[in-house]
């Protein structure tokens, strides 16, 4: 998209984004995205991502987020450990290795820059 717009998360359609095997620590999660905005050279992206119930690992990107629905607990590895709710705002560096358990299904918003 190349034009201003708005969009209301919560009842944004989102597309299956299957996860790497590798990356499942416990039960059985699934995951959901839309990108809906990219920059011309691909370095800056906004989208939706979705995660249902269980335990994963992940390597970040330079990120900011704000939680819409859901929760869980993001542990950095060699940081910090945080919980995330509804309206909450988190960073993650890019490197940061992360993992995730997910309490319920958590939906947010993000802002990627690589």
């Amino acid at each position: 998209m190349t034009h201003s717009f708005a969009l209301h998360i919560p009842d944004a359609d989102l597309e299956p984004d299957p996860l790497d095997p590798a990356q499942i620590v416990s039960g059985t999660p699934e995951v959901s995205g839309k990108v809906v905005w990219e920059s011309e050279d691909g370095r800056q992206i906004r989208g939706i991502w979705q995660i249902t119930p269980g335990v994963v690992t992940d390597t970040e990107a330079d990120e900011l987020f704000v939680v819409i629905s859901g929760s869980a607990t993001v542990e950095v590895e060699g940081g910090a450990t945080f919980t995330v709710g509804p309206g909450d705002l988190a960073v993650l560096r890019a490197g940061d290795r992360t993992t995730w358990t997910v309490h319920e299904t958590l939906r947010k918003a993000y802002a990627i820059s690589l």
